[in-house]
């Protein structure tokens, strides 16, 4: 549960490089210290080596954690869940000391044991987050992960070539007039979701009838799709080369700061929801510093920071309580109740994610 390229000024603090989702931690490149500093003990610099969604924390927040702590902050970046999931898996959870896994994908890793248990006194400002958002299904009492941001998927719209108020559902987007003007993202499930609830069926659904059948709607939009964008989705929007959009609600916050005719709506068959979370892969290398990142980003001033620069909505009532009021009454960050209600989490399917994932590839390939 999806961010910008500014932050590569930041990733890797004290001279960091620049990252891709196909780098390994190995991969990542340390600060050097100036000729005029003192030569770095035989254990190397302190160190914290983050896997997370592109663009999803602030650049300002990464340096004021290590001007403050020493930490230097190593990052590398992916554009989905599976790719995450692939490369923790392949390497048995090790090279990484935080990763930020999706609602479900935090459940699925947890049952693999790819996770290890958060240590909760070393979180001092554990308090500041919203009771309402934890203690979920994918995590009993959060022994797992510590929520970080939740947002939605659901349409952004450009109102100066398409008429939103056209737009009120997710089954409107197969209408032929808006051929070629279309983006989706590469996420299986979100997809799916759609051609899910565009079918008449309900999300999580294990019956490969009815994944099916979501696939035979999706391939019937297929022609009108002229992009698939994970890694900025705001970026074709406000570039024009397509006028609508199923993308994260805070890329389209970020991308109504310079295109005040972008509209989002929260369609009437339900948008996805998701929470992403800070977990520990059980091989980390680093985990005190990692739970001293969790803690640091926990705080009423990070959270604000990251809600304000991302416009994803933080489960941090000490930060919110910071927003100015039109921040905290903005729908695109924050979904109304109802849209809420609306809404659906995805969950583990397990092994069905394989259906999934087949009719996904054959969609991909045209067939």
């Amino acid at each position: 549960m999806k961010k910008w390229l500014a932050l590569a000024a930041a990733l890797l603090i004290s001279g960091c490089s620049d990252k891709s989702e196909t780098q390994a931690p190995a991969e990542t490149t340390a600060a050097t210290p100036a000729a005029t500093e003192a030569p770095a003990p035989a254990t190397g610099p302190q160190k914290v080596v983050i896997y997370n969604w592109t663009e999803y924390i602030p650049a300002a927040v990464l340096e004021q954690f290590t001007k403050e702590t020493g930490i230097e902050v190593e990052y590398a970046t992916y554009e989905s869940n599976e790719a995450m999931y692939a490369k923790i898996k392949l390497m048995e959870g090790k090279g990484y000391d935080i990763a930020v896994p999706s609602t479900f994908y935090v459940e699925k890793m947890r049952k693999e044991g790819l996770i290890q248990p958060i240590k909760k006194d070393l979180l001092a400002n554990y308090g500041n987050l919203d009771a309402n958002m934890m203690n979920k299904p994918y995590d009993p009492n959060n022994d797992f992960s510590v929520p970080y941001l939740w947002g939605a998927t659901s349409i952004a719209i450009n109102n100066k070539d398409v008429d939103a108020s056209k737009i009120t559902k997710w089954a409107d987007l197969w209408k032929p007039e808006y051929a070629d003007k279309l983006m989706i993202m590469d996420d299986v499930r979100d997809n799916f979701y759609v051609g899910l609830r565009v079918a008449g069926f309900q999300n999580n659904s294990t019956s490969e009838d009815e994944i099916k059948a979501a696939y035979e709607k999706l391939k019937a939009l297929w022609p009108s799709i002229k992009v698939i964008n994970s890694d900025s989705p705001k970026t074709p929007l406000i570039q024009g080369n397509v006028s609508i959009g199923a993308i994260w609600n805070g890329e389209a916050y970020m991308a109504q700061q310079e295109m005040e005719d972008l509209q989002y709506i929260y369609p009437e068959e339900g948008a996805v929801l998701w929470v992403d979370s800070f977990v520990i892969p059980k091989g980390a290398a680093n985990v005190e510093n990692a739970h001293k990142f969790i803690d640091f980003m926990l705080r009423a001033e990070s959270a604000k920071a990251a809600i304000e620069e991302l416009g994803y909505a933080a489960p941090n009532t000490a930060g919110i309580a910071l927003l100015d009021e039109a921040l905290r009454n903005n729908k695109t960050v924050f979904p109304a109740a109802e849209d809420i209600a609306k809404g659906s989490f995805h969950q583990d399917l397990g092994d069905t994610v394989l259906v999934y994932e087949k009719y996904w590839e054959l969609l991909k390939a045209g067939q």
